[in-house]
């Protein structure tokens, strides 16, 4: 089974257990949020919506809230000495289809618990006590130029060349 959804201005095929990343929807990780402009819903039969199906919906799960790579916006006129340059990082969302329902059904799966984090193993209190044995660690300085050429391979001399005889001209053959 398959629907047509309609969601930030663009229209989306998708089916359950599909991932699809949407413009920002409000909606922590975990959480099911529902899509009603549902257009077409297909499988056995298709049902196409005038503009929209009443009473369908799409259930999904937003898996992560984030942002785009960085789309630069430069603008230069010529021979105006004016230029201008702005970034921009579009918000999406990263859903998880769930399920598609219809006639006015609300969806049966609730949000999954989030996962919690696996507890740090703490060292017994015995280990805490020799660490007086051990000795701070020595502050890491800052080479000087000098420092940092020294560090450096030496230079190769230019190796010499071995003794050619010397023609008239570059290229010609004397013959």
């Amino acid at each position: 089974m398959f629907a047509v959804i309609r969601t930030g201005g663009k229209q989306y095929r998708v089916a359950a257990e599909d991932v699809i990343r949407v413009e920002k929807v409000k909606g922590n990780p975990g959480e099911i949020v529902q899509f009603g402009d549902v257009l077409v819903v297909g499988g056995d039969s298709i049902t196409l919506g005038q503009p929209t199906i009443a009473g369908a919906s799409v259930a999904a799960e937003v898996l992560e809230q984030g942002r785009g790579p960085k789309i630069i916006a430069f603008k230069k006129r010529r021979r105006k000495n004016s230029r201008r340059k702005r970034g921009h990082r579009q918000e999406f969302t990263l859903v998880r289809v769930t399920e598609i329902l219809t006639d006015g059904a609300k969806p049966s799966q609730t949000a999954r618990p989030k996962r919690e984090p696996k507890p740090v193993a703490t060292a017994p209190a015995e280990a805490a006590e020799p660490a007086e044995a051990e000795a701070p660690k020595p502050k890491v300085r800052a080479k000087t130029r000098a420092e940092g050429r020294a560090a450096k391979k030496p230079s190769k001399s230019p190796a010499k060349k071995a003794d050619k005889p010397k023609s008239g001209g570059k290229g010609k053959k004397k013959g």
